[in-house]
């Protein structure tokens, strides 16, 4: 095999053409922060009512035309019923007056048969208020959700097989075409249905470009700028997008032309084709060793260096998907790592869509939320360059997990440290997600499996979700204990060095992802 960094390391790690192909990469996944929680604006359900049609009514009727009901200890008016309306017409005209004449709890009721009012002073407009997807269609808005993180899932499955086979470069924009394409039609969705099925395109685009963006950084950077691009470069990419939403969400009231402004922001990008090279490696498992030289003599040229007159040898390996758990030592290692990735993907997404619940302002929780990422990525970072490995992840989960258990012994009456507590959760498990950000195959698709349903069980029970997370969390720190440390070691590159290692490694994010994506799935 001749495509180790070695080969390229007349190159440096740091001239022109990285820094172009590193920043150009980043910036691209910015539109992937903005659109990955734009559910949490979009299918938010606002205040509402039953509306009440002008008929002749008493100004004392009117005022006790919808019922009053109790939640969570605050009487609102009720959301899905009214008192019949022939009954208290016939009572206004007989000039009888709620409460004194007529007790209101002896009224029979009936359902929102004219529609809802639905309160405008935190959205314009959202898909809830927009399709009417309240009490008996309430269960449309949690499956709309649930639409999209099975396009995650379809796109993290497909985009594995779609750049072995194509490449990860027409991957790359071709899905972030198809993404921005399907949100603007979104924007125009006449009915729940269409914006259902335009939404799980969108999902499927948002992920693949996502992974095929992270990987092809990931093959053709080398050293510490390839550390620095996994770990730290695409995820502040991903969280400045995420900075972004709730910022454009508080001018952008309306989820139509919230929905346009995002397609906007990811057609930005697609002029990179032109800058952004295909992976050599890539190249190299297809046999087209002219086209990966081509790409690094332009390399070489544009960091200034000389390349030799030969760089690269075809490559002889082809694994699938099963060769990850063919060996004992292998079969450990990628199942461990299956999961506690599905432990940390699970409690991210969950906690991300939580935000709206953390505080009466969705725009300030979703903010809090996002610069949270910041102070995570960083760790993550430098725990990658200055601190053992296992213990790095092992710390991030205890974090996130005894924090999570810790909310449901806050009082009520301290929602600010229910904030804070949920929020250092939030951090250990970003902290944790961005170290195993380079395990973005077969592991980056089974983690989509926990992000489907979870995100609605404190629906049953306000805490179910915390207790849960911090379950899986501790078991997943667990687990960790069982990787060796990789810290200042070197990684295997392929199957036959992780066979011939006389212990698999915790290190081996590297090699999973790259058997499962950078050779053919």
């Amino acid at each position: 095999m001749n495509d180790s960094p070695q080969t390229v390391a007349f190159l440096g790690q740091w001239g022109r053409f990285q820094q172009v192909v590193f920043f150009l990469l980043c910036a691209s996944i910015v539109a992937n922060g903005f659109g990955a929680f734009t559910l949490v604006f979009l299918t938010d359900t606002p205040r509402h009512h039953c509306r009440v049609p002008d008929v002749n009514l008493t100004e004392d009727w009117r005022n006790f035309t919808i019922p009053f009901e109790v939640v969570d200890g605050k009487q609102e008016l009720s959301r899905c019923s009214r008192y019949r309306l022939d009954v208290i017409r016939n009572l206004s005209a007989q000039g009888y007056v709620p409460s004194r004449d007529v007790s209101l709890t002896d009224l029979e009721q009936e359902g929102c048969v004219d529609g809802w009012v639905y309160s405008t002073d935190i959205y314009q407009s959202t898909v809830v208020s927009e399709f009417d997807l309240v009490c008996g269609d309430e269960w449309k808005q949690p499956f709309t959700s649930t639409v999209y993180f099975v396009g995650s899932l379809m796109g993290s499955f497909l985009s594995g097989k779609l750049s072995d086979r194509f490449g990860r470069k027409p991957v790359l924009f071709v899905t972030m075409a198809l993404q921005a394409v399907c949100t603007f039609l979104q924007s125009y969705s006449n009915s729940w249905l269409l914006f259902t099925i335009l939404l799980f395109i969108s999902g499927l685009g948002q992920v693949s470009n996502y992974v095929a963006g992270l990987v092809l950084g990931a093959e053709i950077l080398t050293g510490h700028v390839r550390v620095l691009y996994s770990s730290l470069g695409t995820c502040f990419g991903f969280a400045v997008g995420y900075m972004m939403l709730p910022v454009f969400a508080y001018f952008i009231r309306d989820w139509r032309n919230l929905l346009l402004a995002l397609a906007v922001v990811g057609a930005v990008y697609l002029p990179f084709w032109w800058l952004i090279p295909e992976s050599p490696r890539w190249l190299l498992s297809h046999g087209r060793v002219e086209e990966a030289e081509a790409i690094v003599r332009k390399a070489a040229k544009w960091n200034k260096c000389q390349a030799p007159m030969e760089i690269f040898t075809p490559l002889k390996e082809k694994y699938g998907v099963f060769d990850l758990l063919r060996t004992s030592n292998i079969r450990i290692t990628t199942l461990i790592l299956s999961f506690v990735a599905f432990t940390i993907t699970t409690g991210y997404f969950a906690l991300c869509y939580n935000t709206p619940q953390l505080h009466a302002n969705p725009y300030l929780s979703c903010f809090i939320s996002a610069v949270t990422e910041l102070p995570a990525y960083i760790s993550c970072w430098l725990a990658l360059r200055f601190w053992p490995r296992r213990l790095s992840l092992i710390a991030a989960l205890l974090v996130g997990a005894v924090s999570l258990y810790s909310i449901q012994l806050v009082p009520n009456d301290l929602p600010h440290l229910s904030l804070s507590l949920e929020m250092l959760g939030k951090y250990g498990l970003t902290t944790a997600s961005s170290m195993m950000n380079t395990a973005t195959g077969a592991t980056g698709t089974i983690s989509r499996l926990g992000s489907c349903p979870f995100v609605f069980l404190g629906i049953y029970f306000k805490f179910l979700p915390y207790i849960i997370l911090g379950t899986v969390s501790l078991l997943a720190a667990l687990s960790t204990f069982f990787m060796p440390e990789s810290f200042q070691k070197p990684l295997p590159e392929t199957i036959e060095q992780m066979q011939n290692s006389k212990r698999y490694y915790f290190g081996t994010f590297h090699v999973v992802s790259s058997l499962s994506k950078v050779l053919s799935f």
